[in-house]
């Protein structure tokens, strides 16, 4: 048997409920009764379509149908044509004893549920009768709607040619968003095989678990990878930068699941961070600067730093988005365990001639991003434990009071963002049981400039720090 036939056997077990000998209709009044009636090219049999006395009450109030329930529509049909169903086609069949005709009255007989999305309860099925006569398909389906509306009685009487032309018009054309809810709801009906391409529009195939899944990194799911994609196109795949970071960043805003965003921008975040690890090893290890001679040397550099700064550049961005969409905690407990990384940053900031000319711009990018997570911080956009908090300070504030030597003269009469870096870093301390504050507000002391007017911030912390180291113990008596 081939895997067509399978399918459709197995389709027909599934709808066996349909292959059944109908009950006849209930019987109706006159005035309930329908004096319509139609009649196609050869008929010999007459089928009557009547509304199911079993639908529910309220449909009626819905959808204000034409006819009440009892209300049926004899159709005089050719038996040759019912025979391209295999509902009709088991139904003609000599299988049944006693034959359905006598019970129905001698006439074939089908139910038509009332619906409340159906205004006109028998059109659809009278459609699928006459494509059973006529199997013109492309002139009884012009519109997706077309399509839905016949699809469901066709699948009901197991007409498996206008089941085809209806899924493959659904396949080719655009929907409503209304029209593709109506795809998804018939979607557990429809053959697997033929609908194949269908259903693949409304969600994404199923994917084995290869080697990496077996290895322990989980597969992005579909969304994940586009947002993954967009993020990179953003920051360095587009040529139009700053429309398509606005773009994304409005994507990543609107996006309902704030955990595919959280794990896209960590997985973001952590790519470039590893990019500038590396760029940064290079410019700070001893076996590079033995091995190469000057000139090249120089070359390569110049290459690894600038490459470092656009990529600082770029993790700027995305931190703005994690802290803007309140899930910058990874990237706060990342950033507050890059010692290795501190203290490169220090060996090319203590080389002035080095970061001029090369990458002039580079402090001042270091210092907004550690800026804005300590920020975040410090406003409660980003909940951290206590370590991470006092990790973060003690990571970067060797790095600040390299770079407010640098930064701060050049702009001795505006704020900068040492300035604002270091009332963060004074933010956060405050934060801190009393020991640790006292540690690292050692630290801070070359915060303090020309004079006591120069920094109040760092007044401020030390008078709360005493304020709170002398007073007695909370807690009760031991």
């Amino acid at each position: 048997m081939s895997l067509r036939k399978r399918q459709r056997s197995a389709s027909s077990s599934r709808l066996a409920a349909f292959c059944s000998p109908p009950s006849p209709p209930p019987p109706s009044s006159a005035s309930a009764s329908s004096p319509d009636s139609l009649s196609f090219p050869n008929a010999d049999l007459l089928l009557r379509l009547h509304l199911d006395p079993s639908s529910p009450d309220d449909a009626d109030a819905d959808c204000h149908l034409a006819a009440a329930p009892g209300t049926f529509l004899d159709l005089h049909v050719s038996s040759t044509a019912l025979h391209r169903s295999r509902y009709f086609d088991a139904l003609l069949s000599d299988r049944w004893s006693p034959s359905p005709f006598a019970a129905a009255g001698g006439r074939l007989s089908l139910a038509v549920a009332a619906s409340p999305s159906c205004p006109r309860p028998f059109h659809a099925h009278v459609e699928v009768v006459r494509l059973l006569h006529t199997l013109d398909f492309a002139g009884a389906i012009r519109s997706p709607g077309d399509a839905l509306d016949l699809l469901p009685v066709a699948l009901q009487l197991l007409f498996d040619d206008c089941v085809e032309a209806c899924i493959r018009f659904l396949e080719a054309v655009p929907w409503s968003e209304d029209e593709e809810a109506r795809v998804i709801d018939l979607a557990p009906l429809l053959p697997v095989d033929e609908a194949a391409d269908l259903l693949a529009r409304v969600s994404p195939p199923h994917v084995a678990a290869g080697p990496s899944s077996a290895a322990g990194e989980a597969a992005r799911s579909p969304s994940e990878a586009m947002l993954h994609g967009l993020i990179n196109s953003a920051i360095h795949g587009h040529p139009v930068h700053a429309a398509t970071k606005a773009f994304v960043a409005m994507l990543l805003m609107d996006y309902p699941s704030r955990d595919c965003v959280h794990k896209v921008l960590d997985d973001a975040f952590k790519s470039r961070l590893e990019t500038i690890q590396e760029l940064m090893g290079k410019y700070a290890s001893p076996d590079f600067r033995v091995a190469v001679d000057s000139d090249e040397r120089e070359a390569i550099q110049r290459l690894n730093l600038q490459s470092a700064a656009l990529n600082v550049k770029h993790l700027y961005w995305l931190i703005e988005r994690m802290v803007d969409l309140r899930v910058a905690d990874r990237a706060v407990r990342l950033w507050s365990d890059q010692a290795a990384l501190a203290t490169d940053f220090q060996k090319l900031l203590s080389d002035a001639d080095m970061w001029r000319n090369m990458t002039p711009g580079l402090p001042v990018l270091v210092t907004r991003c550690t800026l804005r997570l300590a920020n975040s911080v410090v406003t409660g956009e980003t909940l951290v434990p206590r370590q991470v908090r006092m990790k973060l300070v003690s990571c970067w504030l060797p790095v600040l009071n390299v770079c407010r030597g640098i930064v701060q003269p050049m702009h001795f009469h505006k704020p900068t963002n040492c300035q604002e870096l270091e009332e963060a870093f004074l933010q956060i301390i405050s934060t801190l049981p009393v020991p640790e504050a006292q540690e690292l507000l050692r630290q801070c002391l070359g915060f303090s400039t020309r004079n006591v007017d120069d920094c109040p911030h760092l007044v401020a912390a030390f008078k709360t720090w005493f304020r709170r180291a002398d007073r007695a113990p909370l807690g009760g008596d031991d």
